[in-house]
């Protein structure tokens, strides 16, 4: 589910950080530093200070703690998933549509006039663009953008790497409607998730050349095609910033803040960055230690909210891996109490926190079902299941044909949650007779040099999900011979990619749901990924601090982030 890539795939988050997505909703939840209240359950909708654009004073610089500096700042690329990318890029390139507090694609007026279903047989959606919105160069953005954004994102052409190609596989044919502002897109075969589509949309320029698709957003963004209340103005490697400034091209409501600053820093170094007055917020995530210590930092408040994140364990069944075998995998997973996990990383954050249940809707999204009870915790039961597998006991570990049962666990380092979750599952796994290694790797190429690649056995970090968890979640369980996509542990079926396929196109969101739950069942079955928990946004913000915090389902408003007068 993204983290966010919402269209493409979801957005994987290395760290304990927070969520994507904006609307002013309800509050609660909060707690000033040492409140006693602060261990009270996430609010509904989402808790972000919400204050009227007139009130909020003009000018400021807002910094933005991210874990790394994006290797790719094109999100529609394979490496382009992280969620310091989606940070970073959303507050210069369009979102078409923003999820709301209950998890609901609407269209942003400051690009779109309109986004209907005008036929359902053969499907077409058209888009009236807003005649206002422009490329930092001049060129109006019209239909031609989103033709250019197909074709490159269809796999029709592999020079393109992209994240994945759901939704995009399915269209006929992008064309002109009356104007060059209305875009009408036919489809070959129904597709439920098609607001999720164009999301970001990037310019012609980018999606016509494999070349400046691929390569041409790693260093830094190209100013000239972008489109959002703020542009690049920097980066600093060195130092590990990037800057943002106002865009004065912007035809919208112009931007409260003067500057948005990201800071690169390890989880480990961002609580004393907050703390000293470094940075505006701080996000607290599932870390305990993080949310006690923001409890103690002066002026601020702590904004709790329910998002569609989560954690989880990705596991490496690829074709010669040592855990190939899905009866292995199930095994394995019957020896790890997520119930534990849960409750020592998040229990004094959310004291009623429970293990997720379900790979594609998270709690609090309709449709949700729990069917993990194929990996409820049993140690006695995964014993004997690895005996009958023929990994017998040999002293400390387990043992087949001369191999010792040794899995490496692949984190990010400085990474408290993925360290504690790592020592929680090596000392679960030790009991089992199941040797785990951590392997501990530089956080600035986690994803890159080896998550994205399989080179772990298993891995922890978090998926962000969208409004469109189906869509945007095909990545991860559609298992394609010579694609990865984000299916990092090359886990799948064909009747998975089938039950994707017929969710995709079943526009009843009911039958969808039954569907959907099916296909996760079967997920739980082949020992896909092992979720742990719904992850809290919880987010610790100087008490200035206004429109910006724990915003839960819901997309952030970068035009009306800044501070009280």
């Amino acid at each position: 589910m993204k983290p966010s890539r919402r269209g493409a795939g979801l957005v994987a988050l290395a760290a304990a950080t927070a969520l994507v997505l904006t609307a002013c909703g309800g509050g609660g939840g909060s707690g000033t530093a040492g409140d006693v209240t602060g261990g009270a359950p996430p609010a509904a909708g989402n808790d972000m200070n919400p204050v009227a654009y007139d009130q909020v004073r003009d000018g400021g610089d807002f910094f933005w703690s991210i874990d790394s500096l994006p290797p790719q700042y094109n999100r529609n690329q394979l490496d382009g998933t992280e969620r310091s990318t989606a940070d970073v890029v959303d507050a210069m390139i369009p979102s078409i549509m923003k999820g709301d507090a209950q998890s609901v694609y609407q269209i942003d007026p400051d690009y779109l006039e309109s986004a209907e279903l005008t036929s359902t047989d053969p499907q077409v959606v058209t888009y009236k663009l807003n005649p206002k919105a422009t490329w930092y160069d001049g060129r109006p953005i019209d239909w031609t953008d989103f033709e250019a954004q197909w074709k490159a994102q269809n796999g029709s052409n592999p020079a393109f790497t992209v994240s994945s190609t759901t939704g995009y596989d399915v269209i006929q044919s992008v064309t002109q409607g009356a104007t060059p502002q209305e875009v009408v897109v036919t489809y070959s075969s129904k597709f439920a998730d098609w607001k999720g589509n164009f999301i970001p949309l990037y310019p012609r320029e980018t999606n016509s050349d494999p070349k400046v698709f691929n390569e041409g957003w790693i260093s830094q963004p190209i100013v000239g095609q972008t489109a959002g209340p703020f542009k690049f103005e920097s980066v600093d490697p060195t130092a590990k910033r990037i800057t943002l400034v106002r865009n004065e091209k912007w035809w919208g409501q112009p931007a409260k803040l003067d500057r948005i600053i990201y800071v690169a820093l390890d989880q480990a170094a961002q609580a004393d960055a907050f703390a000293n007055g470094s940075l505006s917020f701080l996000t607290i995530g599932p870390s305990v230690a993080t949310f006690q210590r923001a409890q103690q930092v002066p002026d601020t408040v702590i904004r709790k909210a329910n998002g569609p994140n989560y954690r989880h364990i990705t596991f490496n069944g690829a074709p010669g891996s040592i855990l190939e075998d899905p009866k292995l995998r199930l095994a394995i997973m019957k020896g790890i109490d997520r119930n534990v996990i849960t409750q020592s990383q998040i229990g004094p954050i959310v004291p009623t926190a429970k293990p997720l249940g379900n790979h594609l809707y998270v709690e609090g999204q309709e449709g949700y079902e729990d069917h993990s009870g194929v990996v409820a915790f049993d140690p006695e039961k995964a014993k004997s299941e690895l005996d009958a597998l023929g990994w017998t006991l040999q002293g400390n570990v387990r043992a087949k044909d001369g191999k010792q049962l040794v899995i490496r666990d692949v984190i990010p380092t400085g990474t408290p949650v993925s360290e504690a979750e790592a020592r929680i599952v090596q000392q679960q796994l030790a009991a089992i007779g199941v040797q785990v290694t951590i392997d501990s790797v530089p956080s600035d190429n986690f994803f890159e040099q080896f998550v994205n690649v399989g080179n772990f056995d298993i891995t922890h970090f978090a998926w962000l999900s969208t409004p469109s968890p189906i869509s945007s979640s095909s990545g991860i369980y559609r298992l394609v011979d010579g694609t990865v996509g984000q299916n990092y542990g090359r886990i799948g079926n064909q009747k998975i990619n089938d039950l994707l396929v017929q969710a995709n196109a079943e526009l009843d969101p009911v039958k969808q749901r039954v569907i959907v739950n099916e296909m996760d069942t079967e997920l739980w079955n082949v020992g896909h990924s092992l979720l742990t928990y719904q992850r809290p946004d919880a987010v610790a913000v100087k008490s200035n601090v206004v429109n910006f915090g724990a915003k839960g389902f819901a997309d952030y408003n970068y035009s009306i982030i800044g501070f009280t007068k």
